[in-house]
This record gives C-alpha cells, structure tokens and sequence, in this order.
C-alpha cells in the first residue's frame, strides 16, 4: 500500500508532452509546406494534434487539481510561481518588438526616407478603432476582476455574468482588429513599419484569443462547481494573463498607434 509523506504531487506517466511536441512540428513544418507548395495537409495535421493534445492535457490537469485533490498549497505556489515565470518571458517576447519599434523610429534610416513613420505609409488614426479597442480591453480587465472578487465572496451568478461579459469584449476586440487589418492601407511587407506593426499587434491578437480561450475554460469550469474561495488558481491564472494581455496594449498604443504616428 502507497502512502504519501510529502505535499508534492509527482505526476502519473502522459502521453501529452510527446504528442503536443510532435504536433508542434507537424504545425511548423506545415506552415513551411503551405507557404512554399500551397499545401495545407501537414498544417492541419499539426493544429489538429495541438488543440486535441491541449484539450486531453488540460483535461488530466482538471481532474487532478479538482477531483483527485492532487493540488495542495505547496503545489499550488508552485503553480503560481511557473505562471508568473510564463508571463516574464511573454514580457521579454513583447519587449523584442518594442525594440525593434524604437531601433528604427527614433533614428530612421536613409532606406525608410530618414522619417518615420516611413514615406508612403500612411498609419491608423489612433483616435478611431485603436482607441475604441482601448476601451474595450480596460473595460475587460475591470470585468475579469468583478468575476474574480464575486467569486470569493460566494456570488456564483455575478461570477459567471462578469466572466460572460469579459469573454464579449474579448472577442469584440478580435473582431474589430480583425477588420483594422482587412482595411489597413499598408501590409506586412511595407518596410519595416509594417512588419513590426503586423507582428506586434498580430502577435498580441493571438494572445487575445488565447486569454478569451482560457476564460472560457474558466467559465465553464465555474458553472459546473469547480472553483471554491481557497481553490481556483486556474482562473487566477486566467485573470493575471487577461491583465498582461491589457498592458501590453496600452504600451502598444501609446507607442505604435499614438506616438508612432
């Protein structure tokens, strides 16, 4: 008979790291293939085994920190500490950008005109959609810290309306950066403007749709019980991710949109 004498929890053998490795080769060896050769095959092998991966790795993950009580307070902390070190890197990951922004904005080469932004680039009015989306984004975290604190005051339905509400502006702002890019005068290949501007805010949009993804995990996991006042680190996490991901925007904007053009 096995008994436990310490507070870790040492996890069971999975099979998740290898597939979500393999699938993550497969993704970027398919894109490889469909940019070059036009063929997506590859590429919808390696997104199909990512998010299944994903979805039976989180899956295991719930079962053990919910049901199974695997999760203690010394496991927890360290939980906490892993996500804190996951949104330092995603820091230094943005700081690349802002970088690069900087670098050729405030000592334009001869080969963008000597000006910024670049000759012949004509960039967004930051008062009109990125503005808008500013709202949107700081009314989000306003909303995801209503769900947080209805949450450990044993308010279930304000939980689940805000964390409702946050999950909607989320993709409301997706939406509408999606239609910014549609109509966007300039494209990735417009000098080096361009390209940092579509990987930048591109970037940040994936990160939209990740956090949205994680609160909606989030909201479901709150309607079927799973959170308690002493336990649910999973929509803290959430929520500090959800916050990273609102000031990463307003350094965008103020420095890309605003001062940038």
């Amino acid at each position: 008979m096995n008994f436990t004498h310490h507070p870790y929890h040492l996890v069971n053998m999975s099979p998740w790291p290898l597939t979500s490795s393999l699938g993550a080769l497969f993704l970027v060896s398919g894109l490889v293939n469909w940019f070059h050769f036009q063929d997506s095959s590859l590429l919808i092998v390696g997104v199909s085994s990512v998010l299944l991966s994903m979805v039976q790795w989180w899956r295991d993950i719930i079962r053990e920190g919910t049901f199974q009580g695997l999760h203690s307070l010394k496991v927890q902390t360290g939980l906490q500490w892993g996500m804190i070190l996951f949104i330092v890197s995603e820091i230094l990951f943005f700081f690349s950008f802002f970088w690069a922004f900087f670098h050729s904005s405030l000592s334009p080469c001869v080969e963008v005109g000597s000006m910024w932004p670049p000759k012949g680039i004509d960039p967004f009015n930051p008062f009109q959609i990125p503005l808008l989306n500013t709202a949107i984004l700081l009314a989000s975290g306003a909303t995801v810290t209503w769900a947080h604190h209805s949450l450990i005051h044993y308010a279930h339905t304000e939980a689940i309306q805000s964390l409702g509400f946050t999950i909607s502006l989320g993709i409301y702002f997706t939406a509408l950066q999606a239609l910014e890019y549609f109509e966007a005068p300039f494209t990735i290949a417009d000098s080096v403007y361009g390209s940092v501007f579509f990987v930048a805010t591109g970037f940040h949009g994936l990160h939209v749709i990740m956090g949205s993804t994680f609160l909606l995990i989030c909201w479901i996991r709150h309607e079927h019980g799973h959170f308690s006042i002493g336990h649910h680190f999973g929509f803290e996490a959430a929520a500090w991710y959800w916050h990273f991901v609102d000031v990463v925007w307003l350094f965008l904007y103020i420095s890309i949109y605003w001062w940038g053009s």
